[in-house]
């Protein structure tokens, strides 16, 4: 398996775990959630085999998910939780790994805190941290150091990191809790009101991965959905189209465009020149919901693009950050910019 002296980069997401071995790359990508028997407290399953669990469990076993809207909700599921991954992708534990973990770029110092500890918990030597718009820019292959603006859109599951990066700092960020998570609530409550049916959260994310769009398609795309009708409690089976969608996830892209406009007004016109030259660069899971693009691309006059693997870009870039982790002491690179303590 994996040498016991292995660093390791994290991408802490929301939605999914992505775990990076250096000279191994990606070894592990699960969802972000475990398993627990609320008897006795004992931990049943994590990530794929947890998931598989959301929605449906008995009243002693409960699923969920311990991290919300980019940050730790419940310390100790997630300590527990990455303390299995770690075991999972390290086979000898002589020596304890260096961490690098990727947070958002609008994360306070106590919720900075609680990853460090949670990661020193789960058996890291030293927890270094790394924003996930200079995460996300490494892994889709920016060349940061320049003196060079560059304009990163990470959509994740829980947080949406819009910054511009120029000679290897973030000059203008925000970090808005209005991500993935947001689409799937929004396509529940858009199918409850127009079509006065409850669905859950797995059948609402299957909607948004197969015709889920925020920009008209050339052809119009249909799905057969199954829920509950809310007027006769008995199952029903019902057809949404791509058109729908667009209505359903309008608040969300609203919100998500206005937050790059805030952005981009509040950055130096030069980096705005370089940015109209170079493009909008889009990362994360939520950017490949169809036409993302193309609606931020007619919205703002700016090329935009989705990186390539796209869900994998923080991770890879975490992981890319592993090279300079003996240089990590006084926040090279943005990484932890309050450094790690260890307990």
């Amino acid at each position: 398996m994996f040498s016991f002296s292995r660093d390791i980069g994290i991408d802490l997401g929301t939605a999914s775990i992505l775990v990076y071995v250096k000279g191994k790359g990606v070894v592990l990508n699960e969802p972000s959630v475990v398993a627990i028997d609320k008897n006795t407290g004992k931990l049943l399953k994590v990530g794929i085999d947890a998931q598989k669990m959301l929605g449906r469990t008995p009243g002693n076993i409960v699923a969920i998910r311990p991290l919300r809207e980019g940050v730790i909700s419940d310390y100790d599921m997630t300590e527990r939780m990455l303390k299995e991954f770690i075991r999972k992708v390290t086979s000898f534990r002589l020596f304890k790994p260096r961490i690098v973990i990727c947070v958002p770029s609008g994360i306070t110092e106590v919720e900075e805190r609680a990853v460090i500890d949670a990661g020193v918990q789960a058996g890291a030597r030293r927890v270094y941290l790394i924003e996930e718009p200079v995460a996300a820019a490494i892994g889709a292959g920016i060349d940061i150091t320049k003196p060079d603006g560059h304009m990163i859109v990470d959509i994740g599951g829980g947080t949406t990191d819009i910054a511009v990066i120029s000679l290897s700092g973030i000059v203008e960020s925000t970090s808005i809790k209005i991500a993935g998570d947001e689409f799937d609530e929004a396509i529940i409550k858009y199918i409850r009101r127009k079509h006065n049916v409850l669905i859950g959260e797995r059948t609402a994310e299957e909607l948004k991965i197969s015709i889920g769009c925020v920009f008209p398609r050339t052809e119009e795309q249909t799905m057969e959905v199954k829920g509950r009708c809310l007027m006769t409690g008995l199952p029903r089976i019902f057809t949404v189209s791509s058109n729908e969608m667009i209505e359903a996830f309008e608040e969300v892209t609203e919100r998500i465009l206005e937050a790059i406009h805030s952005v981009l007004e509040r950055t130096p016109p030069e980096l705005v020149a370089d940015i109209s030259t170079n493009g909008i660069v889009m990362t994360g899971g939520g950017s490949l919901v169809w036409g993302f693009d193309k609606l931020i691309e007619s919205r703002t006059g700016i090329e935009t693009h989705v990186a390539d693997d796209a869900i994998s870009c923080v991770a890879y870039g975490t992981g890319k950050s592993l090279e300079w982790v003996s240089d990590m002491q006084d926040g090279t690179i943005n990484i932890s910019r309050r450094k790690q303590m260890n307990n």
